[in-house]
């Protein structure tokens, strides 16, 4: 009922930037919420930012004033610009939307994950 289909990972080097993007698809009547987690080797998979509709920006206090979510409404799209990456941020980043559907209220879904290394 909910697609989101990620891009922008890839091989950067420590020091350098990426942009994620994440957009969702399907019987969406609004999106209440759309955020970014990752999960390195070995770990639990944790919130990196997400941005609630009447709720102020969260952030992970590993990625604060390095990383910026921020969100298109009118193409249901939610970026990551990652600056000044670190070997630590290495990991599979996955797109997050809680969605009222035609099918169901607060629906939670999840990218595919995209993977983003940082090479020292």
């Amino acid at each position: 009922q909910v697609q989101l289909v990620e891009s922008g990972g890839g091989l950067v080097q420590a020091g350098g930037s990426l942009r994620l993007s994440c957009a969702a698809s399907g019987s969406i009547i609004n999106i209440s919420a759309m955020g970014w987690y990752r999960q390195a080797p070995g770990k639990q998979r944790e919130l990196v930012a997400v941005m609630t509709n009447g709720v102020p920006t969260k952030y992970a206090d590993s990625v604060k004033g390095r990383f910026t979510i921020s969100r298109d409404n009118a193409k249901n799209t939610v970026y990551l610009q990652m600056n000044s990456l670190k070997s630590e941020d290495t990991a599979v980043y996955y797109c997050n939307a809680v969605a009222i559907t035609t099918y169901a209220a607060s629906l939670i879904a999840w990218g595919q994950g995209t993977l983003v290394t940082v090479s020292t």
